[in-house]
């Protein structure tokens, strides 16, 4: 019989210090891996603790703790005066294998022993890449949001002992007095008649659309969406094989009068709009549209998808109130987000619906997400009911507001005529229309070489258009002020590349 000191134990098991898995379950759990794939055959005598424990420069109890774990899985016995040996676990008997001196642990496989369904149109778009500088599709700046008193807030209601309680709920509904806040904030805010019956709270808005579509939709219903729209939210309804038509966008929005001709041809189930802040051109839907649109979802029976993904940031005026708003047939889903003003984890999805879709939609996010953030939401709800939450967006607000000016200051005065756009009425974002003739996708690589980072989500270039979606929330002044230098750099540089070859 051979024993442990012939195997090279040290290659296969490595302690981290750092880890959350106590040391004595690190050991068990490698050598239960190494007797399973037998690279310490069964029969072997194991390493006595105390030479063990000398070998891996550790407490000879936490052997002692590891070998008993062992033992208690089946993986070893241990025979008094005579030491601990590897078993068949299913037979618990030793048996007598020669084992190598060479024995190595291999990788844990990058190739999977049985087939699976793979989906082409879920491939992400996002890139990974680290430059200094860099452009978003719009998102908040997390360095202006007063993180200490965020904490304390949390940290204070960790502590209360009604909280306590709530953490072993088992599910969110329990949490009344956040659905109460919430559902109180967004009548206030947004216009809203609603109920706790009439909500339900997600993760984010990209996981409010993926439920709406399980319950919505079959495969090969029709939607229609705008060219251009979201294109995580395309990559659901197509994922969900939903038949996806589309119609033009202006700078009143959404083609009304264009859905109007699909649904005499077609008979459409869903709608998917982004009226405060079209997705990615910026503009708003007008208040004639809105109410033509809600006449032809009641007419035609489609179904509004609002999603209302940044309502939270507007400047001038105030913004139109939700399609949702003036839903009197329920045949609006609205969805939208709580936070966005606030830190990334802070951040909450919902949806708005008839009682009775609710009621189906949580089914699924039972399934995904049955407890959610407890805390979290209790957290939220004392921001709203406090009235924190309005005072951070409002200080958010002016900021973004400087930043927005500032950013369009930047384009006008870097580019002129090469490039053209509106002042948005809201959002981190600027719609930018570019000259005929510049390749964006060459545009990215140079500002690339210029430690400058285009994600080509935010690219959009046919045969009749030329965008970019230029995010400004992220960025501040010196940041906004090199950024935009750098991207009017590689304008020039590919103009002169494309003058030189002519």
């Amino acid at each position: 019989m051979k024993s442990s000191t012939e195997i090279p134990l040290l290659n296969f098991i490595k302690i981290n210090k750092y880890s959350t898995t106590p040391i004595y379950l690190q050991i068990a759990n490698q050598l239960s891996n190494a007797i399973q794939r037998n690279y310490i055959p069964k029969g072997t005598k194991l390493l006595g603790t105390r030479k063990l424990s000398e070998l891996l420069h550790i407490n000879r109890n936490t052997v002692v703790a590891a070998y008993q774990e062992l033992e208690a899985q089946g993986w070893i016995i241990t025979e008094a005066n005579r030491g601990s040996y590897t078993c068949d676990k299913i037979k618990n008997k030793p048996e007598k294998l020669k084992a190598t001196d060479n024995t190595l642990i291999e990788a844990y496989p990058n190739q999977s022993g049985f087939s699976f369904n793979r989906s082409n149109i879920l491939d992400t778009p996002y890139e990974k890449v680290n430059t200094t500088y860099f452009f978003t599709d719009g998102t908040p700046d997390n360095r202006i949001i007063q993180l200490s008193q965020l904490s304390s807030f949390y940290s204070a209601s960790m502590k209360r002992k009604n909280n306590k309680k709530r953490l072993n709920s088992n599910s969110y509904e329990s949490n009344t007095f956040f659905l109460e806040n919430m559902v109180n904030y967004l009548n206030i805010s947004r216009g809203l008649q609603i109920s706790t019956s009439n909500i339900l709270i997600t993760n984010s808005s990209e996981m409010s659309i993926y439920i709406a579509s399980e319950v919505l939709l079959n495969a090969g219903d029709k939607v229609i969406v705008a060219d251009l729209s979201y294109f995580s939210s395309n990559m659901t309804f197509q994922n969900k094989q939903a038949n996806v038509l589309t119609v033009p966008v202006d700078q009143q929005g959404i083609d009304v009068d264009a859905i109007e001709k699909l649904c005499e041809k077609h008979t459409v189930r869903l709608l998917y709009i982004t009226p405060h802040h079209h997705y990615p051109t910026t503009s708003t839907l007008s208040a004639q549209r809105r109410v033509k649109l809600l006449n032809l979802s009641n007419q035609y029976g489609f179904i509004i998808l609002e999603d209302d993904y940044d309502y939270e940031f507007h400047y001038e005026s105030t913004p139109l109130l939700p399609l949702a708003s003036s839903d009197k047939k329920g045949m609006v889903v609205y969805t939208g987000t709580l936070g966005l003003s606030l830190i990334p984890g802070f951040k909450l999805g919902f949806i708005i619906a008839p009682k009775n879709v609710i009621q189906e939609m949580r089914k699924h996010l039972n399934v995904i997400n049955p407890k959610g953030d407890i805390l979290l939401q209790q957290v939220l709800g004392e921001l709203i009911d406090e009235g924190e939450i309005n005072r951070y967006l409002k200080k958010s607000l002016k900021v973004y507001t400087e930043r927005r000016n500032q950013f369009c200051d930047l384009l006008e005065r870097y580019f002129g005529e090469a490039v053209s756009f509106q002042v948005p009425s809201g959002g981190l974002a600027v719609w930018t229309l570019w000259k005929k003739g510049i390749n964006l996708l060459n545009l990215k690589k140079k500002a690339l070489d210029k430690n400058l980072f285009i994600p080509k989500t935010i690219l959009y270039q046919n045969k009749d258009i030329t965008a970019m979606r230029l995010g400004f929330g992220h960025l501040d002044k010196e940041e906004m002020e090199v950024t935009i230098s750098l991207l009017h750099q590689s304008m020039l540089e590919l103009e002169v590349e494309k003058n030189t070859t002519i």
